[in-house]
């Protein structure tokens, strides 16, 4: 009697899934054209988990949408629901092209944060890369300070889709992430927690960035904290418009486009592998 009730509620479900990574930015995607997650917030806690789950920074649903061509919606490894994810949408932009869900080049992406539009770098059947407009950052501060651990940090408050705190320093190769981002994610400051970015600014043209992500820990990269970061860094005089951002897992190219003020992240998406998820609670 017991099974069956989990069977009724959706659990014991047997779920295919693609695990995908974006400069080491790892994610579970599940398209829900074809399957079906009952309890995404469980289910990504599961998954996730990278001793008892297939591992991931979170889990990825690819679904149909009535004004765009589909829909994402992304929860993080703790099972919180986030808006948006630059290395996600572009390997949902892999993902449809590759696996004969679009043909088209220029596919319309709905988010938590949004309408995005992908483009698409197609080498024959692949995508080489995909291009995302991450829509307008919004600098909500600039010169603000938080505490963590006894220091004191100055940061830029930024919006892209989702909160981030950008802190500039030097030595970020060998700073406590961990330590500092912990604290600073749950910190009154930011009542619906906050991804940090800790960045280095090596040139008018590149930056390097360490990553705290709200709900995931210290990630190898987060598209939409590159973009914060750029922003940041530009509003603050200390880079152009356009930058390399050198992440743990790789390198994403961000431009900020001053007619449009949209932002923009191009950068790699690849498949790992695909899977059978017995979802069980």
């Amino acid at each position: 009697m017991q099974q069956e009730r989990l069977n009724k509620a959706g659990w014991n479900r047997m779920i295919k899934f693609t695990k995908m990574q974006g400069i080491g930015n790892d994610y579970i995607y599940v398209n829900c054209f074809e399957e079906k997650v009952d309890h995404p917030s469980e289910t990504a806690r599961r998954i996730s988990d990278r001793h008892f789950g297939v591992g991931s920074d979170g889990l990825v649903l690819i679904c149909p949408d009535p004004a765009a061509d589909f829909r994402m919606r992304m929860f993080n490894a703790d099972g919180s629901e986030s808006e948006m994810c630059g290395n996600a949408a572009r390997c949902v932009g892999k993902y449809v092209f590759e696996r004969g869900l679009t043909k088209k080049t220029e596919v319309s992406l709905a988010t938590g944060a949004g309408l995005k539009m992908l483009e698409i770098r197609p080498d024959g059947e692949k995508a080489a890369s995909v291009r995302v407009d991450m829509g307008e950052p919004v600098i909500l501060g600039i010169g603000e300070t938080v505490e963590a651990k006894g220091r004191t940090f100055s940061f830029t408050r930024v919006s892209t889709g989702n909160p981030h705190a950008v802190i500039f320093l030097e030595g970020v190769e060998d700073l406590d992430v961990e330590g500092y981002g912990k604290v600073i994610e749950c910190h009154p400051l930011f009542p619906d927690r906050t991804n940090t970015e800790f960045a280095q600014v090596l040139s008018k043209d590149r930056i390097r960035m360490r990553v705290w992500e709200r709900g995931a820990g210290e990630t190898m990269a987060c598209g939409t904290g590159a973009c914060a970061t750029l922003a940041a860094a530009a509003a603050n005089g200390l880079t152009e418009r356009k930058a390399v951002l050198d992440l743990n897992g790789g390198s994403l190219l961000i431009e900020w486009n001053a007619e449009n003020n949209h932002i923009y992240q191009e950068g790699p998406a690849e498949f790992v592998f695909d899977g059978t998820w017995q979802d069980t609670p």
